[in-house]
């Protein structure tokens, strides 16, 4: 079989899991560099690892024949749903250097910020001085993560949502549509904020809160 590997050692083959919308755009982002190849693209949709116009394509659990005989391989997950990403994650157990962190060149960060592994920050994003953001989580495109906030791992801020200085988004909070969060507030783990909701106070863990003020209507 035959594939579009490279063995340039500046180039970084590039092994997607994840092969729908929202890998559309982070394999956009990826073209956008020179020294960035595609190799693969895992989902379990496939049922046995073949090649398809020179990129392999089969189940997530390919990805170790693909580390174990390509050459300088990179992973990252692109799948928008924020406990689907933290399954695969646990299910893969791969080393944290074997995932890629990707910054679209339109995106601002800033020097004075920290990026985990597996993280995605798109098109016209903006993660400003002193923040912090975990690992495999989701800056969507023109989101905004303002000074000194910490994000968690696994979380998701969706296009145009604004987090505010000093707030903290607990692992797998996932900020909808142009939701905002004030200074200094929290929001607990595995909460759902939804589409222009506005955070006011502070937001327990594993609930969905929605409106202007945001206000828990359930529990998950």
């Amino acid at each position: 079989m035959t594939n579009n590997i490279s063995r340039d050692d500046k180039m970084i083959n590039i092994i997607i899991i994840g092969d729908s919308g929202h890998s559309k755009v982070i394999e956009d982002i990826i073209n956008t560099y020179e020294n960035y190849n595609i190799i693969a693209k895992l989902d379990d949709k496939y049922k046995g690892l073949h090649q398809v116009e020179n990129l392999f394509k089969g189940p997530t659990d390919s990805i170790y024949e693909l580390l174990e005989k390509n050459y300088n391989c990179k992973v990252i997950i692109a799948i928008g749903a924020n406990k689907i990403r933290e399954k695969i994650v646990m299910k893969l157990k791969l080393n944290h250097d074997d995932y890629l962190t990707i910054v679209h060149p339109s995106a601002i960060v800033s020097d004075t910020s920290i990026l985990g592994v597996g993280t995605v920050v798109m098109p016209n994003a903006i993660i400003n001085a002193s923040a912090s953001v975990g690992h495999h989580a989701i800056i969507n495109s023109g989101a905004i993560v303002e000074h000194d906030c910490v994000i968690d791992n696994f979380v998701h801020i969706s296009p145009s949502a604004t987090v505010a200085g000093s707030v903290h988004l607990n692992e797998g909070v996932h900020l909808g549509v142009s939701a905002s969060v004030i200074p200094l507030k929290k929001v607990g783990e595995w909460t759902v904020i939804g589409a222009g909701a506005v955070v006011t106070e502070n937001i327990p863990p594993n609930v969905t809160a929605v409106g202007v003020p945001a206000r828990v209507i359930k529990e998950r």
